[in-house]
């Protein structure tokens, strides 16, 4: 597996395939490489003869209170993980290549509507650095499609409206959640809980889980998204959202919707949040 950090040798190596009319495929990450982000490489090595990754700490999606400088750096973890599991190009830029005039005085994306609800709400900024950054991308990989991990589902919606309402030449795939036994979403943010911790957070799916059989017993959404929130908050969870929205551009569904949705938890526990979600039909 090839390494690169400027666009120079990435744009060389990519165009040597193109010449040669193999497909692109990218998965971009912020590094710290576990099972789940394997798991996209893998997607993308089966629908594209070569496999880009990028591993990249983005600045600009990081709030005021989110320590960007704690962020876990694992490069040398991270080219070994992608290696064994087929990648065959890493693109590691420095913030410069992304960022020539600067992170705070960088053209932005920002995708109306859908990035101001349940992460964007919680989260204000954090939806217009993942635009960015991920446009900047596309325009540097020039892939024929990316695969993003359907765990951060509202990430995924925001790019898919991005990419149709640009017109960008690129296939979005979104790959299944990794989950461990006890039904845990795979995240790098799993590391930072407690022993005592690790064994409550599997109730954040179980509450899913929940939710998804209540709708199908006919109950009204927001009964159900009141019934997970005090759910998690008895097991010592901080909520901050249990919600149910249409599956396709998280709006708001009608009280006794039983199709089309899809249920989202974002919840603290200790100083770790968790998000994780589950279709409901």
């Amino acid at each position: 597996m090839q390494t690169v950090q400027d666009a120079q040798a990435l744009r060389a190596a990519i165009h040597g395939w193109h010449d040669k009319g193999q497909t692109v495929a990218l998965v971009p990450t912020m590094g710290n490489l576990h099972a789940g982000h394997f798991s996209l490489v893998r997607l993308a090595r089966e629908r594209a003869d070569r496999v880009v990754a990028s591993v990249f700490v983005n600045p600009t999606q990081f709030g005021p209170n989110e320590d960007y400088a704690r962020y876990p750096r694992t490069l040398t973890q991270d080219q070994a993980g992608l290696a064994e599991h087929g990648c065959d190009l890493l693109f590691a830029p420095e913030v410069a290549t992304i960022y020539p005039y600067g992170a705070e005085y960088s053209v932005s994306v920002h995708v109306p509507q859908i990035t101001e609800v349940l992460e964007g709400a919680h989260r204000p900024g954090h939806f217009d650095g993942v635009a960015t950054v991920v446009a900047k991308l596309f325009n540097l990989v020039q892939p024929d499609l990316a695969v993003f991990g359907q765990k951060d589902y509202q990430q995924l919606k925001v790019i898919e409206r991005m990419v149709r309402d640009l017109a960008l030449p690129v296939k979005i795939l979104g790959a299944p959640i990794q989950r461990a036994e006890d039904g845990l979403a795979l995240s790098s943010r799993n590391q930072y809980l407690s022993p005592a911790e690790r064994e409550m957070a599997p109730q954040i799916h179980q509450t899913l889980l929940l939710m998804q059989s209540l709708i199908g017993e006919g109950h009204a959404c927001h009964a159900v998204e009141l019934v997970a929130a005090t759910r998690l908050e008895r097991a010592g969870f901080v909520p901050d959202y249990t919600a149910i929205r249409r599956a396709d551009d998280l709006g708001m569904p009608e009280a006794h919707a039983r199709h089309g949705l899809v249920a989202l938890i974002a919840a603290r526990l200790g100083s770790t949040r968790l998000i994780d979600n589950l279709p409901l039909a």
